[in-house]
């Protein structure tokens, strides 16, 4: 079988304006991973957009991304939303939905086929790690 996906480690999907949202749970599992109480983990790497909670961004990338070592230095306890990224559910909605989020993430195999691609997505949604 084909490897249809493996992250590069490039950073592109950690990079941006924003962050992903952080559900209570994902906040203080985060706290508690740093050391941290909640109220010093929000203060320190938290901004409220609207009612959003979302992890800060530092030179453009999230601010837990180590540009040095292509890394999440909170990988073990990274958001859900963060964990399945790239292999989003829209990719299943239409080609156009895949090739958008492939244009971004050099991880696609470039010669696997949507179906292909399709089924991988599947199967990452029904044995999430």
């Amino acid at each position: 079988m084909k490897k249809i996906f493996e992250c590069r480690r490039c950073g592109f999907c950690c990079q941006g304006e924003s962050t992903v949202s952080l559900s209570p749970e994902e906040r203080r599992r985060i706290a508690d991973f740093l050391g941290l109480g909640l109220q010093e983990f929000l203060t320190q790497y938290c901004r409220q957009q609207g009612n959003r909670v979302e992890m800060k961004v530092v030179n453009g990338h999230c601010i837990f991304y180590d540009t040095k070592d292509s890394l999440c230095r909170i990988h073990p306890v990274k958001p859900f939303h963060c964990k399945r990224w790239p292999l989003h559910p829209a990719i299943l909605e239409s080609l156009e939905n895949y090739q958008t989020i492939s244009s971004t993430c050099p991880g696609f195999n470039p010669q696997a086929s949507y179906e292909e691609i399709c089924a991988f997505v599947r199967g990452s949604l029904e044995n999430p790690k």
